[in-house]
């Protein structure tokens, strides 16, 4: 287990890696943070976290790094893979990998970091920005059973749940499927309130019949809200969703799956995102949705 008073690394604070760092400050954790973009670490500065002027003093200063990156190529970047200086950020270090990547991608960093003398864990979490902040997030574990048990209290204030999925890549692609559930979930609501809303229906009472309902969920309720208000304020941005999408297209193309709803709503997050929606929540997918009926009318 790691010790409560040991300083732990934190790189990469997001959407999602601000809160989650700030989170574990507020648990007590000592923690070192760095951000590609300074301005990102002014909230982690005030609540009291150290503050890294690069990513080698964190390795240095840090035996346990929390990576909260992008994608694969920001974490190569962060860990200089590649380079002379990768053994040295890997060697004695356990990397904990929460950001969702190609399960391909990182079980190759994986043997990656063995190799130099380093553990690594896959840590991928479920949740957008809401459950972020309030430590409610769900994350999936793999690697190693000792590596995994050994970081699981450290997580506890940013996730309310954790499950072992066994070995480097199952976390990934766990987070996969359920990635599958989410966004076709959250599509088909988009599409709903679209047909309700163009047939004259009360969409107040629309979202009150689905809340009251079997199908109801967290989801289902703060996204419903959204979309009746046309708050499109990002908790899982088009842009990010999009990717995750992908993710999941490449890796059923991989396994021979077939995944015909997957396969849609990643046509239409690509049309919301050119349609200059990038940044905006993935509800407003609705916004190529109603372009589609536009152009059919």
């Amino acid at each position: 287990m790691i010790a409560p008073t040991a300083t732990v690394g934190f790189i990469g604070l997001g959407t999602m890696g601000e809160p989650m760092a700030l989170n574990l400050v507020k648990a007590g954790r000592p923690i070192v943070v760095w951000n590609r973009s300074p301005a990102k670490c002014e909230a982690l500065a005030s609540a009291g976290a150290t503050i890294a002027p690069d990513v080698v003093e964190v390795f240095s200063r840090c035996r346990v790094v929390i990576l909260m990156l992008a994608d694969g190529a920001a974490m190569d970047g962060v860990l200089a893979r590649g380079t002379p200086a990768f053994d040295e950020r890997a060697k004695g270090h356990i990397l904990i990998n929460m950001a969702t990547v190609p399960p391909s991608y990182s079980k190759a960093l994986e043997s990656d970091v063995r190799a130099a003398g380093g553990r690594y864990v896959e840590a991928p979490v479920s949740g957008s920005r809401k459950p972020a902040e309030a430590g409610q997030l769900v994350t999936m574990l793999a690697g190693q059973a000792e590596d995994v048990a050994s970081i699981r209290t450290l997580l506890a204030p940013m996730c309310r749940e954790s499950f072992d999925c066994g070995t480097v890549p199952s976390a990934l692609r766990m987070k996969l499927a359920v990635n599958v559930f989410l966004i076709t979930v959250v599509t088909g609501l988009a599409e709903a309130m679209h047909f309700a809303e163009r047939h004259g229906l009360d969409l107040t009472q629309f979202v009150g019949v689905l809340d009251a309902g079997p199908m109801a969920s967290d989801v289902s309720r703060g996204k419903a809200t959204k979309l009746l208000k046309r708050d499109f304020a990002h908790q899982a941005a088009i842009s990010n969703v999009l990717e995750n999408n992908r993710l999941v297209v490449e890796a059923a193309r991989d396994a021979g799956i077939a995944s015909p709803l997957i396969d849609v709503c990643f046509a239409l997050y690509g049309e919301t995102e050119a349609l200059g929606l990038g940044n905006e929540d993935m509800i407003a997918v609705i916004r190529a949705i109603e372009r589609r009926t536009t152009a059919h009318a």
